[in-house]
């Protein structure tokens, strides 16, 4: 296969192949897997952000039975399609 490369990635292989010790053709090889490896992983920073967006958010689900989560939601539907809520919340 041929591929064309820009000067700062050909740089950049160069210089790893130097330090490695390695053909550039292992170095090209060696970083596909990699990334291969990485592809439809979270980075490091996306992982840290959606953890701390879990433990935002699960103390907020209701410690209720679905049963009763399930019972107000139809009510909702119901007041809904009937004009919206009418006097004080029924929770």
């Amino acid at each position: 296969m041929t591929f064309t490369l820009d000067d700062p990635t050909v740089a950049a292989l160069r210089k790893s192949a130097a330090r490695l010790r390695r053909p550039r053709s292992e170095i090209v090889r060696l970083a596909i897997r990699d990334y291969a490896g990485r592809v439809g992983k979270l980075s490091e920073p996306e992982r840290l952000r959606l953890l701390r967006l879990f433990d935002e958010v699960v103390p907020r689900i209701p410690s209720r039975p679905a049963a009763a989560v399930d019972r107000e939601i139809d009510e909702l539907r119901r007041d809904r399609r009937a004009g919206g809520r009418h006097g004080a919340s029924r929770r």
